[in-house]
């Protein structure tokens, strides 16, 4: 069995995330979705909670007709500890045998702790990018709805967090 670990914030989860979990489907046959800084919420930087995020990933793959069955969606706090965080991760996880990032730090830490990297394509990486999401979302700048799959559009609309950013913003 190979099972991959996929970390991240998702703040919010957006169509390049989505790619990133269709290629490594293709390439693992377990998915691990680790949603990091899982105890932030309601800041500029972190505006939804692991639970909200969660959910953005369940109803997206879903939607998606991905196989859940074969998907962990796990929240993690943060330690901040680079030197540790991957014995951290390791003490929430399900085994897992490969990560998969493009972050250069992520992929040292696991390097060092012999886990295999596996890089997946940028999937346009400027266009879809959650800092600017969320700028856009606090701007009002509705391209940010072109960004997110329509999923989370309709999940972050029901939520209100549109507004909720916005108001961390002080609009």
């Amino acid at each position: 069995m190979h099972r991959g670990l996929y970390p991240g914030r998702f703040q919010p989860f957006h169509i390049g995330h989505l790619e990133v979990v269709k290629w490594s489907m293709k390439h693992v046959d377990e998915l691990i979705i680790v949603i990091g800084s899982a105890q932030e919420s309601h800041t500029l930087s972190n505006p939804f909670t692991a639970g909200e995020r969660i959910e953005m990933i369940r109803r997206t793959l879903d939607k998606e007709n991905l196989d859940l069955s074969k998907v962990y969606i796990i929240p993690i706090p943060d330690i901040m500890m680079n030197s540790v965080w991957v014995s951290h991760i390791k003490t929430f996880a399900p085994n897992f045998d490969v990560i998969i990032s493009r972050n250069p730090l992520v992929n040292r830490l696991f390097k060092e702790a012999n886990v295999e990297v596996l890089q997946p394509p940028p999937f346009d990486r400027h266009k879809y990018n959650s800092t600017l999401i969320r700028r856009y979302i606090i701007e009002g700048n509705e391209e940010w709805k072109k960004l997110v799959p329509k999923s989370v559009l309709d999940y972050l609309l029901e939520i209100h967090g549109d507004e909720r950013l916005r108001s961390i913003a002080g609009l």
